[in-house]
């Protein structure tokens, strides 16, 4: 399954429609940039083995970031982990306008807000917040274009109080307007960029670490040889199309509360990213060879032991066939074994002239045993192994237990019952 990541653009609301040229980046292995340009939203691409997820990346100019301690009880269960937790509801939307107002400088109502994954109760947690009416035009050209968005991820995000790696001073833009994207567990801020912006990144970083270390400073190749001039040290090239790239495989997702999808389109997202993460990440690698050799091993097993088990089976059906034939030379075709050598010894008790368990006598015996005393006959037909009665007064039905238990099946066939010898198990033969 491959990804496609698109960036947003900043423009009017009315200017959005299926010919807005969107920058994109198509990854096929969900790891590294297949393709990264710009086209019409009718003409991005899809990947050619089908299967693609749309990623929407919000730029970060578009995005205001704001530390909020969310009261007890605002999240229902107490955490909020942003992909699997309904997208946010109308209390939490009303609680976020109430504790942001006086922080906006737009109206509450115009704006759409995200809550960081796995937030919880009674805890700081980080809050995104954006034009939503812009966020909505830009989504529905996407959407008429038959390029839905599957997730919606901000280009850069505040650092979470799990992340233990400091993070880059990014350089950015062209080299007429660069910028200066820094991140830390302050926020984000987007500066021109500078000597004075860039010591003061780094100097807000250590303070807030309370070390002394130097952030990497990362550039795009426009902006890297202004970068290194501006920093008088070198800088790790990163393209904006692994910037997105990155940026989409982050914990963020900001389709949230009229943004979320449905309970199940979730939980399919979910279990589609975390599939595509183990068949494609290389840290998996590993586990992918182990449960690739189990599977084989369990095959290859399932398959010796359906041979054994088929060639035993084959071996006792040559051994019944080849008593059958030797016991009774007569028989030429064998079709079933157990059946033919039933009726064999039925014809050679008769010939002999001893009974058997398909001689009347025999079947009137074990009737006797089975029906209640004071029964009288007032008919008897046998014929070929079998025998009717009448005579059991509507009884007859009750009889087929203990009958089937000495060897008969019984039947009632209107006031006849209709007695036959069960020959695979075996009928008791009277002496």
């Amino acid at each position: 399954m491959s990804t496609l990541i698109v960036l947003l653009p900043l423009l009017p609301l009315e200017s959005f429609s299926a010919a807005t040229p969107f920058d994109y980046v198509l990854s096929e292995d969900d790891r590294t940039p297949t393709q990264h340009d710009r086209a019409a939203a009718s003409l991005l691409p899809a990947s050619a083995k089908g299967g693609t997820e749309v990623v929407a990346v919000v730029p970060a100019q578009a995005l205001s970031w704001h530390r909020l301690e969310l009261p007890r009880g605002s999240l229902g269960r107490g955490t909020l982990a942003g992909k699997s937790a309904g997208g946010g509801t109308p209390r939490l939307r009303a609680l976020l306008e109430g504790l942001l107002e006086e922080r906006l400088l737009e109206e509450p109502g115009e704006l759409h807000f995200a809550v960081q994954p796995d937030a919880r109760d009674g805890s700081a947690v980080w809050v995104a917040a954006c034009q939503r009416g812009w966020l909505r035009a830009a989504l529905a050209a996407l959407e008429a274009a038959k390029r839905p968005a599957t997730r919606i991820v901000p280009e850069f995000a505040p650092l979470l109080g799990d992340s233990a790696e400091a993070p880059p001073l990014e350089v950015l833009g062209t080299p007429a307007h660069p910028q200066l994207a820094s991140i830390g567990v302050q926020g984000v801020s987007l500066l021109p960029f500078n000597a004075a912006t860039l010591a003061l990144a780094q100097a807000q970083w250590q303070t807030q670490s309370g070390t002394a270390e130097v952030l990497r400073l990362v550039a795009e190749p426009g902006v890297a040889q202004l970068a290194e001039q501006v920093a008088g040290r070198p800088a790790v090239l990163r393209t904006s199309a692994q910037r997105w790239l990155d940026a989409a495989h982050g914990r963020w997702d900001l389709a949230q509360f009229e943004f979320s999808n449905s309970g199940r389109s979730r939980a399919w997202k979910h279990l589609g990213q975390q599939a595509r993460t183990f068949w494609q990440a290389p840290q998996w690698r590993a586990a992918r060879w182990g449960a690739a050799v189990l599977v084989a091993a369990q095959v290859v097993g399932l398959n010796a032991w359906a041979w054994k088990e088929s060639a035993s089976l084959d071996t006792q059906r040559t051994a019944v066939r080849d008593t059958l034939t030797q016991t009774f030379p007569g028989v030429k075709v064998v079709v079933d074994a157990p059946v033919q050598m039933e009726r064999e010894l039925a014809n050679l008790r008769q010939a002999a002239g001893a009974a058997s368990g398909r001689d009347l006598e025999a079947m009137l015996g074990a009737l006797a045993e089975a029906a209640p005393p004071g029964q009288a006959l007032t008919a008897i037909d046998f014929s070929n192994g079998e025998t009717r009665v009448k005579g059991l007064d509507g009884q007859g039905g009750e009889l087929a237990r203990p009958l089937a238990a000495q060897g008969y099946g019984a039947r009632m066939e209107g006031d006849q019952l209709v007695m036959q010898a069960v020959l695979a198990t075996g009928p008791r033969s009277q002496p």
